[in-house]
């Protein structure tokens, strides 16, 4: 049987700000915007390549507080243009990093070896995330 992750919820403060954000800046595919009313709106997102898409938007229920997603992780096949991406629009960010002896060291990891290198960011809402460089998939 099959598990698949297809969607992952951002809490936001501020849909428009996070729209903008997730569509404009970083240029994933705006799926759905749906308002039936003025209490709920949901946005689904899509990042390019990806299989899974996140969702944030109004009167979703379960209370989560806006920028409380911490640790997701997107993968790239080239670290180095996904850190142009970010800077071209303006996306703070922790340029490339990666770990010697479990501590964090600037720069890519030297062998430029899947799962070594990694790019960390935050949404305006404080949502974090990781970028991640895998040339290949062991799938």
């Amino acid at each position: 049987m099959d598990w698949k992750l297809e969607v992952v919820v951002a809490p936001v403060a501020d849909v428009e700000r996070a729209r903008e954000f997730y569509v404009d800046k970083l240029g994933f595919t705006l799926d759905t915007d749906f308002a039936p009313n003025d209490q709920f709106r949901v946005i689904q997102v899509t990042p390019p390549g990806s299989a899974c898409s996140i969702v944030f938007g109004t009167g979703l229920g379960g209370g989560v507080a806006p920028g409380s997603l911490k640790g997701a992780q997107l993968v790239v096949e080239d670290i180095e243009a996904a850190h142009a991406q970010l800077e071209k629009q303006g996306i703070k960010n922790s340029g490339p990093v990666h770990f010697v002896d479990g501590q964090m060291t600037p720069g890519a990891e030297p062998n430029r070896a899947d799962y070594g290198t990694f790019i960390y960011f935050d949404d305006p809402d404080g949502n974090s995330w990781a970028i991640q460089e895998v040339k290949r998939h062991l799938r």
